[in-house]
Order: structure tokens, then sequence, then C-alpha cells
């Protein structure tokens, strides 16, 4: 395996989009959890969280395939266009996150859930990889044991650190910009020189939108 500069920076960048995107994780565990005796609430979270990050990485695996088809790079990268939009503006809630009274109901709602609320995740880290499964699953590798372990910590340091968010958003707006422009069905109509600044203008529209958007509800 060919450890590149250009290696290194996306794996960097896979790490952080799935921290950033992980807080819906944990809380989505959090909540399912809550009703259950304390000595299986650890079960459920070890097991929920298991098959959560399972049918994640299954899912990110066909969305690498997917993306190789021309004009699905382009649908990606609009759709992830939006999906930094909304990191850096949503105040998400998970208010209706049942809370099951049994182990296994609750192991079904983490994994039910996780699944249905994790395309952002899906999308960004596919989108970062252009097609290398080894970044995905080495991405993953590092990032499990955080998630597992460390994601409600990551939570209170992003609430802290409101900035980590748009930072996100930022290499989620990039890496729409490099989707969209490294389609099979666009490509030869991009130099290297106009493909990074259609990528630049992405990242400061996203940025600038949503910036609006914050200032306006404060």
């Amino acid at each position: 395996m060919d450890i590149s500069t250009g290696f290194i920076s996306s794996l960097l960048a896979i790490v952080f989009i799935d921290l950033v995107l992980a807080g819906d994780n944990a809380i989505v565990i959090g909540m399912a959890a809550r009703n259950l005796p304390k000595h299986l609430q650890k079960k459920a979270i070890f097991w929920g969280t298991f098959g959560a990050i399972g049918i994640r990485a299954i899912s990110t695996v066909v969305v690498v395939w997917l993306l190789r088809i021309p004009a699905l790079m382009i649908v990606g990268g609009l759709l992830l266009v939006w999906i930094a939009y909304n990191l850096m503006t949503e105040k998400k809630e998970h208010t209706n996150i049942a809370a099951p009274s049994s182990l296994r109901a609750a192991i079904q709602t983490i994994v039910i859930a996780d699944g249905v609320m994790g395309l952002d995740n899906v999308m960004g880290v596919a989108g970062v990889a252009h097609g290398n499964i080894t970044l995905v699953i080495i991405g993953m590798l590092i990032t499990v044991p955080i998630i597992v372990w460390g994601s409600t910590m990551f939570i209170r340091l992003i609430e802290r650190f409101p900035i980590i968010i748009y930072i996100g958003g930022a290499i989620l707006a990039w890496t729409a910009g490099r989707m969209i422009t490294g389609d099979p069905l666009l490509k030869t109509y991009f130099t290297p020189i106009l493909a990074l600044a259609v990528d630049i203008i992405v990242v400061a529209a996203v940025m600038g939108a949503a910036i609006m958007k914050k200032r306006q509800h404060a």
C-alpha cells in the first residue's frame, strides 16, 4: 500500500468527519438505552453500537461502489453540500427516539435509528474515499473505539468549541466540490486550476449561507 500525502490527508478527513458526525450516534445510544436497568445498559450500548457500525460500514462500501457510476458523483456532491449546510445550521432534535424496556428492543432501536440518521456520515466518508475501500476500513478502525467510548466527550468538546462544526462543514463542502468536478461526465471540462476554483467557491458559498442563517437566528 502506497502511503502518500493524499492518502494521509484523506484518512485524516475521514476520521474528522466520523468524529464530527458521531454526536448523533452517542445521543441515539443514550436515549434508546435510558429505560433499561443499569446492568443491561452496557450490553445494549455495546451490541447496538456494534450493529449500527456494521450497517454503516456496509452502506459506505456500497455507496463508494455506486459513486463510480457516471453522474452519481454529481448527485452525491450536491447532497453533500446540503449535508454540510445542515451540519452548521440545524440544531437536531432526538426527542422522538423510543426508549424500550427490553435489551433486544433497545439494540434494534439503536441499529435502526442510527442507520436512518447515518446518511450524512456515509456520504461524507464515501466522498472523501474516492473509491478507496482501504481508506474506509482504516478510518473506521481508528474512529470506532472513539465513537463507542468517547463520543459523549467529543459532543462536549464541540459545545465548548463550536468552530469544530464549521471545520467539519468546510471539509464536507470541499469534498462535495471535489466530487462534482471529479465526476466522469464533467472531469474533462475542468483543468486543475478551474476545479480548485470551483472547490473554493463551493466552500465559500456553503460557509457564507450557514453563517448568514446563524446570524438571522441570533
